[in-house]
């Protein structure tokens, strides 16, 4: 039996439940704990950043990272996605579209005038969300 899924923001007990699905996520990097653990810290405090979490009977199945800043371009604020993630075995139940859709909440309060995201794997379900493709991503590595 599934339970329903809540949304929340990320606390600091949440972080080891992050950790593997952060670390199932990454494809480009090895998630190291301690580097993991101090910028989970960090980012909890801060006021550009948030850390959503779903969860399922108290269980951790997903989480989001996202940002905002100012921009030139935009007029005001843009809200930025970061990080997607949820568990294997819990893919295709709307956590995602529940996480995006607490993050457009997030960002509309700022008062955000657009969010982007990067993503190789996922556009599809972006699309599906009403995202458009806008750009060509590119990223060096120091």
């Amino acid at each position: 039996m599934r339970h329903r899924v809540t949304i929340r923001p990320a606390s600091s007990e949440d972080g080891d439940h992050i950790l593997p699905l952060a670390r199932a996520m990454a494809t480009s990097f090895v998630v190291d704990t301690g580097a993991f653990a101090s910028s989970f810290a960090e980012l909890l405090g801060r006021d550009d950043a948030v850390v959503l979490v779903a969860l399922e009977a108290a269980t951790v199945v997903g989480y989001l990272l996202g940002f905002d800043h100012l921009a030139f371009y935009a007029n005001g604020r843009v809200a930025y996605v970061e990080e997607v993630a949820v568990r294997q075995d819990r893919r295709g139940a709307a956590i995602g579209r529940q996480l995006m859709q607490e993050f457009d909440t997030w960002a509309t309060s700022r008062p955000a005038t657009l969010i982007t995201v990067a993503t190789r794997r996922a556009a599809p379900f972006y699309r599906s969300l009403g995202y458009e493709e806008t750009a060509t991503l590119f990223r060096k590595v120091l």
